[in-house]
């Protein structure tokens, strides 16, 4: 995943890893010299994600961890034997006071009918029925920048919706398919290559569809939202996949893939001067006129990530083909949507009443 130290003198290289489960991270080294066995340092009993940063050599290391229902906690340890420097038991007792059962979250596999198999979470409503149909929403990012199913502490919150998802009774689920960073190795990664905004976006649909083959979850109620790449999933499912997902909420969403920075969107898209087609497939104006369902659509003019031009395009487009939505500007924010007195309330309380009302919450 990542290289967290080299100690040439020893003949090591630390790193972080995860071979056999992709939501987790944990602390490995091998010899420099590539003689050496792969050897976790990481004890088997910190199940979930720690994060190492390690002194020069390596001996040393600020050790992070946090699973799905276990509060984030940090200890100085010896790296040799993994104990704490302070004589301390920060983590051990972060887990001991956990109350796992008492979580509504579920790490799940999702394979698709191309074979595609996926890492998900789940929140399930409190008083979970399986008899009765629940509205899903799917919480999306999808490219090459982020993953979201991490075995951390906070996996299944939704930090725009005001309340309680789970009380309100709705299903919270993240996939994370082809081209996210997850430690599944070079194929995994490789594949978006000139597939943004087509490949991530079939592999949610489809994984979508083999969800919606629960009989707890309702296909007739079923709502996707993200932010940034997110956004853009988002309005590129709406679009491209109308019979699926029903409302939709894009936040600061890239909407025409040749106005993004050249440093990222040519680092996984290629150089449009030599192959626009990435360009022109992935990009949610393209399929703009397949809109069917509840869209709010929500940027800040003075984003200086996504600039508003962007947005001013998909929205044209939209207009052109009769395609009624909503629209949210918030003046002068930046792509945080951040600044101005009221605004993170004022914007939680607009995702919620739109979701409230488009994909109506609780069991049926």
């Amino acid at each position: 995943m990542d290289i967290a130290a080299i100690d040439e003198k020893g003949g090591y290289v630390y790193f972080h890893a995860s071979p056999e489960n992709a939501t987790q991270k944990y602390l490995y080294r091998t010899k420099l010299n590539g003689d050496g066995n792969l050897e976790p340092l990481t004890p088997e009993k910190y199940d979930g994600t720690n994060s190492y940063n390690l002194s020069p050599g390596g001996k040393f290391a600020v050790h992070s961890f946090s699973n799905y229902y276990t509060r984030p906690e940090t200890e100085w340890i010896q790296v040799a034997d993994h104990k704490s420097i302070s004589n301390t038991n920060k983590i051990d007792e972060a887990i001991a006071a956990s109350d796992k059962p008492k979580s509504n979250v579920e790490f799940i596999k999702i394979t698709t009918e191309d074979g595609v198999e996926m890492d998900a979470w789940m929140a399930k409503p409190y008083n979970f029925d399986s008899t009765k149909k629940y509205p899903v929403v799917f919480y999306v990012y999808t490219e090459p920048w982020g993953q979201t199913v991490k075995d951390t502490y906070g996996a299944g919150r939704n930090f725009l919706y005001t309340g309680d998802m789970a009380k309100d009774g709705y299903v919270y689920v993240s996939i994370d398919s082809r081209g996210t960073p997850v430690p599944k190795g070079r194929a995994w990664r490789k594949a978006l290559y000139k597939n943004i905004g087509i490949l991530n976006i079939h592999d949610q649909a489809m994984a979508a569809k083999e969800l919606l083959k629960r009989s707890y979850i309702d296909a007739e109620r079923v709502a996707v939202w993200g932010w940034s790449g997110g956004g853009s999933t988002t309005l590129n499912l709406m679009f491209q996949f109308p019979e699926i997902y029903k409302t939709g909420i894009a936040v600061a969403a890239v909407g025409n893939q040749r106005t993004y920075d050249n440093i990222y969107q040519e680092r996984y898209s290629g150089i449009p001067q030599q192959d626009e087609a990435p360009y022109i497939n992935g990009s949610p104006v393209t399929h703009a006129k397949n809109l069917n369902g509840n869209l709010l659509y929500i940027h800040g003019t003075g984003d200086d990530n996504v600039h508003y031009n962007n947005a001013d395009m998909l929205i044209n487009e939209l207009i052109k083909y009769n395609k009624q939505f909503q629209l949210m500007s918030y003046p002068n924010r930046s792509h945080s949507i951040s600044e101005g007195e009221g605004t993170s309330q004022h914007l939680q309380t607009l995702y919620t009443n739109y979701l409230r009302l488009h994909c109506p919450p609780g069991a049926r």
